[in-house]
C-alpha cells in the first residue's frame, strides 16, 4: 500500500512538471493586439500634440512613471516618478508639442501579450519608454512606465551599436 501510495504521487509530480513545462500562454487575439496598440498611440500621440484627455484615456489613474538618473558628479543613481494626473497635466500644457511632426517618432512594439497583461516598447523622439499595460475593467490601461533618454549619437539605436 505503501508503495502504490509512492507510485501514485510520483506519477502526480511528474504529471504536475511535464504540464508546466510544456504550458504555453495562447497567443493574443488581434483584437487584444489592436487595443494595446491604439493604448500606446494615445498615449504617445496625445504627448506630442498635447491632448490631455487622450493621455489621461491611456493610463490607469494611480500610472507610475519613472526614470533612474545617476548625478555625474556622485555617480548615484536616483529615481524619479510622475504620477498620472502630472502627466496628464504636463500633457495638456504642450510640453510634447515643441517636437516637429517629422521628429515625432512613434515606433511601438508590442513585447509580450499575456491574458490581462502586455508589455510595449516605445522609440519615441529622444528617449524610450517601457510601458506595462493592464486589462482594466474591460479596456487596455497603462500601470507603469520605465523610460530613459536615448545616447547623444543621434537616431541610431543602444542595440545596434
Amino acid at each position: 500500500m505503501r508503495i502504490q501510495r509512492c507510485m501514485i504521487l510520483l506519477a502526480l509530480c511528474v504529471s504536475l512538471a511535464e504540464g508546466a513545462n510544456g504550458q504555453t500562454n495562447p497567443p493574443a487575439n488581434s483584437d487584444d493586439r489592436a487595443a494595446i496598440r491604439q493604448t500606446a498611440l494615445d498615449y504617445i500621440e496625445g504627448w506630442y500634440s498635447g491632448d490631455g484627455q487622450r493621455m489621461e484615456r491611456a493610463l490607469h489613474p494611480e500610472l507610475a512613471k519613472r526614470m533612474v538618473s545617476t548625478d555625474s558628479k556622485t555617480g548615484k543613481s536616483s529615481l524619479n516618478q510622475t504620477g498620472a494626473m502630472t502627466l496628464v497635466q504636463n500633457t495638456s500644457k504642450g510640453y510634447g508639442m515643441h517636437f516637429p511632426k517629422d521628429q515625432q517618432l512613434k515606433e511601438i512594439t508590442i513585447l509580450d501579450v499575456d491574458e490581462d497583461a502586455a508589455s510595449v516598447k516605445i522609440h519615441a523622439a529622444t528617449w524610450i519608454d517601457y510601458l506595462q499595460l493592464a486589462r482594466w475593467n474591460g479596456t487596455w490601461k497603462i500601470v507603469n512606465v520605465l523610460w530613459e533618454v536615448k545616447s547623444g549619437d543621434g537616431p541610431q539605436r543602444k542595440e545596434q551599436k
